[in-house]
């Protein structure tokens, strides 16, 4: 579904004003209402949008974050991007981490053809490692997040006590000078502090969009972080403060 430019606008209209018409889609594009009601059949049958009468309302909730799968069609030339310039930061041989959420599985991606050892943690990232025939994978004790697809818990965290990766690269929900790296759920941000615990280096990978949110959860704060990898339109006084903080800035 990802690149299809009706889909993404019909994100965008979601995002905006939680509901879209099938007729104001079809006359956008210039298309038949069958083809938008094609469209908005696929995009619920991927747990987008729920359907109603004459075009479709958004599933998300208020006070919580985007569902994965509607995020996977979030800025997803950025997430490539950032996922292609994130690779090119570790050399062969290394160990890493991968965290959950949607630009880490696209980074998974592009690791699979790599000599590395890499530890998932997502059941996305995983698939998309599964058929490499160079990386080594370790899997993380925990339990599996049945929304997310993230891995979490206790036996997560206390496996990774023992172990130490080269580089742990990061995801997060938001991010702020004031309030740090972020995520929403409680047992993701837990499980993220540890892999940070893990890393001689941890490089956040988040799109530009990622700087203007915030969660509930602290993972951790930016004096924690390496290296920071993301796209143009993150706001040029935040990377600012960064660099002031020792921060490596990569743009993609």
């Amino acid at each position: 579904m990802s690149g299809n430019p009706r889909h993404e606008a019909i994100l965008e209209a979601l995002n905006a004003r939680g509901r879209v018409d099938v007729t104001d889609v079809a006359s956008a594009f210039d298309v038949s209402e069958v083809t938008v009601r094609r469209d908005l059949d696929q995009l619920a049958r991927a747990g987008i949008l729920r359907r109603v009468r004459g075009g479709a309302v958004s599933v998300r909730m208020r006070g919580e974050g985007l569902p994965y799968a509607l995020r996977r069609l979030e800025d997803t030339s950025a997430k490539e991007r950032i996922a292609v310039a994130a690779a090119a930061l570790v050399a062969d041989g290394e160990a890493v981490c991968v965290d959950s959420g949607t630009t880490a599985a696209e980074l998974a991606r592009r690791l699979a053809s790599r000599r590395l050892t890499v530890m998932p943690f997502s059941i996305q990232a995983l698939n998309a490692l599964a058929g490499s025939e160079t990386a080594h994978i370790l899997l993380p004790g925990g339990s599996v997040n049945p929304e997310e697809g993230s891995i979490v818990g206790p036996l997560l965290e206390q496996s990774l006590r023992g172990l130490r990766f080269d580089t742990v690269f990061l995801s997060c929900c938001g991010a702020s000078i004031e309030d740090g790296v972020t995520a929403h759920d409680l047992e993701d941000a837990a499980a993220k502090r540890a892999m940070v615990g893990a890393g001689r280096r941890v490089v956040l990978i988040a799109e530009g969009a990622k700087f203007s949110r915030s969660a509930m959860s602290v993972t951790c704060g930016f004096r924690d972080v390496d290296v920071v990898v993301t796209d143009d339109t993150a706001p040029e006084d935040v990377l600012t403060e960064l660099r002031s903080l020792g921060v490596e800035i990569v743009i993609a």
